[in-house]
């Protein structure tokens, strides 16, 4: 079974319809400690506002199951789903996260200029189609997708990980910046695998398969 982290901060649905395009597994969208904890696999989607996330979290007391889930079983966090996996983010003028891994999130305006090294205007947030630079070549969810393939994206801020090792694909929008990362049993991915056509839906099918070796 996979469950779907559902603390009303996600695109669930669409997140749901894509997972079960992929497998036929059963997958359910719930914000039960019990039903994540026993899953097989764990999905952690999230979009809007750190702090508000954080807050809806701490609300539903899934910060530790989150916690929890991503040190024991194969975990997948999309979007605000991987920046809150990181120490602290610089949004709302700063907010503690869920701290798994070293680093802070980072608005692209305190970091690039108006138009990137071509002179293309740059307009935030970074919103649409673009390249992911496979780092980690052999990750398992990187299977049959090609490197530099084009994921969908929307976001105004990115990580800043310590651990640079960590860092499983880097994507060009003002300055390089991690847009997947990968340790053990997590894999994180900024852009939005949901919306991301056929190699979107290939990262997802690979994860329900996976079982969180890299």
């Amino acid at each position: 079974m996979i469950a779907v982290i559902d603390y009303s901060m996600g695109n669930l649905h669409s997140v749901h319809k894509a997972l079960q395009h992929v497998t036929n597994d059963l997958v359910e969208i719930t914000s039960s400690p019990d039903v994540i904890l026993k899953a097989d696999h764990v999905v952690f989607p999230g979009q809007g506002a750190a702090r508000d996330c954080m807050s809806e979290l701490h609300k539903r007391e899934l910060v530790d199951v989150v916690q929890e889930a991503a040190a024991s079983k194969p975990f997948l966090g999309v979007c605000m789903g991987m920046q809150v996996l990181m120490e602290h983010s610089l949004e709302g003028g700063g907010i503690d996260c869920i701290g798994m891994f070293k680093g802070t999130v980072k608005h692209f305006q305190d970091h690039i200029g108006a138009t990137d090294s071509e002179g293309n205007r740059l307009k935030i947030p970074h919103m649409g189609w673009n390249q992911v630079k496979h780092t980690q070549q052999n990750h398992p969810l990187w299977n049959n997708i090609e490197d530099n393939s084009r994921f969908y994206f929307v976001h105004s801020y990115f990580i800043d990980p310590v651990d640079k090792d960590i860092i499983a694909g880097e994507t060009e929008f003002g300055i390089k910046y991690p847009s997947a990362i990968a340790k053990d049993n997590v894999f994180a991915i900024q852009a939005h695998p949901e919306k991301s056509a056929h190699d979107g839906l290939q990262l997802l099918k690979n994860f329900t398969t996976w079982d969180g070796q890299s």
